[in-house]
């Protein structure tokens, strides 16, 4: 019996891509730690995996997610968790809040103004300086924003993705080699520019990574949310 047979029973194809991707993700995270290989990211390679398995087998998409509704149904309670570790930190937090808001504020500006910016000089296509210029913030708001401004919203899923692997990948440890070493710094980093992906990356450092890059993917959807519409609206008209 092949794999697409299986798919024809709910039941067992539900319990069959539930534990098979719980099992391929820790199999990876297992590989990853045995090697110490950067770039065995358990997300990335997973989802490239699971992409050959899908193709292989010639299962669609939409058959596969709608046998892991259990794993989607578990998303939100994990952002949730997310939250726990800023807790533990709020009392640091509220003492600081001042500078880490003006340190948010300033990164968000700067990413969304100087992707637009680059784009549209190397480029010119405003659609895809909309989809860049969004890269730093979860894919929700995101494509939200760049539905409204007219940008490709599938390149902005893309650029996303690309952005929190990147984070996940080399993040840390590029910012422990500039001397950039303090655990908030680094969360704070992490968190604003590489959202979701980057985050729980780096909660398995430390809470206080965890807390402090929770913090920077919440404050910086909002500063984003809120100023990229005016922002870009104000850069195009110079293009």
């Amino acid at each position: 019996m092949t794999i697409t047979q299986l798919f024809n029973s709910p039941v067992l194809s539900s319990i069959i891509v539930v534990l098979g991707t719980i099992a391929l993700f820790q199999f990876i995270a297992l590989l990853q730690r045995k090697l110490n290989a950067i770039w065995l990211q358990p997300m990335l390679m997973s989802i490239l995996a699971l992409i050959a398995i899908l193709v292989w087998q010639d299962i669609t998409f939409e058959s596969y997610f709608s046998n892991s509704w259990l794993l989607n149904a578990l998303l939100e309670p994990a952002v949730v968790a997310l939250g726990f570790p800023l807790y533990q930190h709020l009392e640091t937090i509220t003492k600081q809040w001042k500078s880490i808001l003006l340190v948010l504020l300033i990164g968000a500006l700067f990413a969304i103004t100087s992707s637009f910016i680059i784009t549209m000089l190397l480029i010119g296509d405003y659609t895809i300086a909309v989809a860049l210029s969004l890269k730093s913030i979860t894919t929700p708001i995101a494509i939200a924003i760049a539905g409204q401004l007219d940008g490709n919203t599938a390149i902005t899923a893309f650029a996303i993705i690309l952005a929190g692997f990147f984070g996940a990948l080399i993040g840390p440890r590029w910012l422990a080699f500039i001397q950039v070493k303090s655990p908030k710094a680094q969360g704070l980093a992490i968190g604003a520019a590489s959202h979701a992906i980057g985050t729980a990356t780096v909660s398995n450092i430390s809470y206080e990574h965890a807390a402090y890059s929770s913090l920077a993917l919440i404050v910086s959807a909002v500063i984003t949310a809120i100023t990229s519409p005016f922002i870009i609206t104000f850069l195009a008209s110079f293009f």
